[in-house]
């Protein structure tokens, strides 16, 4: 039969309640008592009834967190700075990846809540949240990253500088002599894409040209087709902006070492060692994480201010790409 915590106060001999404060981690036990309380149960093979602790304290000390892809490097340090946080308060991290589908988002959320997550972090997929209004109005707190909600939810919400960013790298492009800038996104729909075109078209102003620009998802065949699109235009591209780290990676491989100038919005692993280095506007995602986590924390310790929105900065990386010349 399992051991109970009286059976471990019989070992020991103490009372219930001193086994209760050790196990709960509690002060108020002399240190030789609460040794001999962690021999008990060590000898007995006690272990606390969690479903019951749950019950007792009315939390399960659990945070859930939906992001869009676990392989995806950004994603990644994400999770794992949100994680590393969770770690820290002695709670446990329940995780999925969306696949940027709207419904698989939902899913996961309300499969976290089911199982009476304390908190969430969702990096959303679609633009209607009004789904969470249940979960929002029964007090669970919600953190948006990276994304903000749809219309009509305000909660926390830490995005990065995605349109100061875009023009940071345009500006710089730009400064070593280039005008004829294309952009290669991802799919508009998404809120960082759009952002980030936003961010390029700004910069340009009166030296757009819609056809300099192509945003759909990643692929090899697609990224090659458009630059051989753009490349045979009277005035072709002299320079290139890619709008992630899979974009740049999957345009770099499209170019076949062609030497074109580039910035790529996100670093991304082993873009220092190729020739020349790849120049990208760096967002930091373990920051992200932690600053979602830590404001989600507070939320959770009882933190009833007004929803906070906060940015947080880009720069930067010049490495040699965004600084080769026109070919003029």
């Amino acid at each position: 039969m399992r051991p109970t915590m009286k059976d471990v106060a019989s070992a020991a001999g103490v009372a219930l309640k001193t086994v209760s404060r050790v196990v709960n981690g509690e002060p108020g036990v002399h240190p030789a008592t609460a040794e001999r309380v962690r021999a008990a149960i060590e000898r007995l093979g006690y272990s606390r009834n969690e479903s019951a602790a749950v019950l007792r304290r009315g939390t399960t000390a659990t945070v859930g967190l939906v992001i869009e892809d676990v392989a995806d490097p950004f994603y990644s340090g994400l999770s794992r700075a949100v994680e590393d946080v969770v770690i820290e308060h002695g709670w446990l991290l329940l995780s999925g990846s969306s696949s940027e589908e709207p419904l698989r988002e939902r899913e996961l959320v309300e499969t976290f809540c089911a199982r009476r997550v304390d908190g969430l972090i969702v990096v959303p997929a679609g633009d209607d949240h009004t789904y969470l209004r249940p979960e929002l109005e029964a007090g669970t707190p919600v953190v948006f990253a990276d994304r903000p909600p749809g219309a009509g939810i305000d909660v926390d919400t830490v995005l990065a500088d995605n349109l100061g960013g875009a023009g940071e790298a345009i500006r710089h492009l730009m400064g070593h002599g280039h005008r004829r800038i294309a952009f290669l996104g991802d799919d508009p729909g998404i809120f960082t894409a759009a952002e980030r075109l936003n961010g390029y078209r700004q910069a340009l102003g009166g030296l757009f040209d819609q056809r300099l620009v192509s945003m759909r998802p990643p692929s090899l065949e697609g990224v090659r087709a458009d630059l051989a699109r753009m490349f045979a235009l009277d005035d072709p591209p002299s320079a290139l902006f890619t709008g992630n780290g899979r974009y740049t990676v999957t345009t770099l491989r499209a170019l076949a070492g062609r030497r074109v100038a580039l910035v790529g919005f996100d670093d991304f692993e082993l873009a220092d060692l190729l020739t020349p280095g790849v120049s990208v506007v760096a967002q930091d995602p373990a920051w992200m994480g932690r600053v979602a986590a830590e404001l989600l924390f507070r939320r959770l310790r009882g933190d009833a201010g007004p929803p906070e929105h906060i940015e947080l900065p880009v720069r930067l990386i010049a490495r040699g790409s965004g600084e080769l010349p026109p070919p003029y």
